[in-house]
């Protein structure tokens, strides 16, 4: 009997040490040695190494239709979902979001809604999340959309991808310890095919990546920060555009 509950109990640490997920991408940011304390953990950077959830959902947009006009007020919003567990009864999470202008996102119950919207261009980012309310980033699993509202001219045309930004959000508070996500699309272009990268840069640490993925950060002193988001050509130029790159303050307490 102890010889099975032994080999059981190895069985059961074995698959629990294999689930766990592992970092990847890890960089530490050492800062000057006048500012460091030994004594504190340095600011860390860092992924896991994930199987994207959900890949074959699909996200799809019947309203608004590209550049149609609206007037002010009460503005048609119509989705369809595919492929994905949009179970209104079985959770109380949004599983969907939409960013206006590179607004912070809100999140939706339903596919179909309105959003009360005055005279201006739009461009909505809308995209499906999975349970840690991180968005799905395969093809298909989010879409793009101009439209006007009023007497608005449309946005110029650029074929120059952008960023939508998932996390943080505008004055995000987050506890000492705990680790802070950047999470992001990049919309509109391939970033290994088009020779792109991410520049994050959270007041005086910094960090690239050259894929889409959320970053995690950790031990952030307390204090307020401002978290820079840039989309990037390889060789470091700055996208055209007005959202090539978004800022939000954030608060570590």
């Amino acid at each position: 009997m102890n010889k099975i509950l032994t080999l059981s109990l190895l069985a059961i640490t074995m698959a629990a040490c294999s689930s766990e997920k592992q970092r990847i991408n890890e960089e530490v940011i050492e800062r000057p040695q006048e500012l460091v304390e030994p004594e504190k953990p340095k600011v860390g950077f860092y992924q896991y190494e994930d199987s994207p959830a959900y890949p074959d959902a699909i996200l799809e947009l019947f309203t608004p239709l590209g550049n149609q006009v609206f007037k002010p007020g009460k503005v048609p919003f119509e989705f369809n979902v595919k492929n994905f567990p949009f179970d209104l009864n079985a959770t109380k999470d949004f599983k969907l979001f939409n960013i206006l202008n590179g607004d912070d996102p809100v999140g939706f119950y339903s596919p179909i809604f309105q959003r009360e919207l005055t005279e201006g261009s739009y461009r909505v980012v809308a995209y499906l999340v999975d349970e840690e309310g991180l968005a799905l980033k395969n093809f298909g699993n989010y879409v793009d959309r101009d439209f006007q509202v009023g007497e608005s001219r449309p946005f110029p045309y650029s074929a120059e991808p952008y960023l939508a930004l998932n996390f943080p959000r505008t004055a995000q508070i987050y506890e000492a310890g705990e680790e802070v996500i950047v999470d992001f699309l990049v919309i509109g272009g391939d970033m290994k095919l088009d020779g792109l990268v991410v520049e994050i840069a959270i007041n005086e640490y910094t960090y690239q990546i050259d894929h889409m993925a959320p970053v995690r950060v950790e031990n952030l002193p307390a204090g307020e920060y401002q978290v820079k988001v840039r989309l990037l050509r390889s060789e470091g130029k700055e996208l055209d555009g007005p959202f090539s790159s978004v800022s939000k303050p954030i608060i570590v307490r």
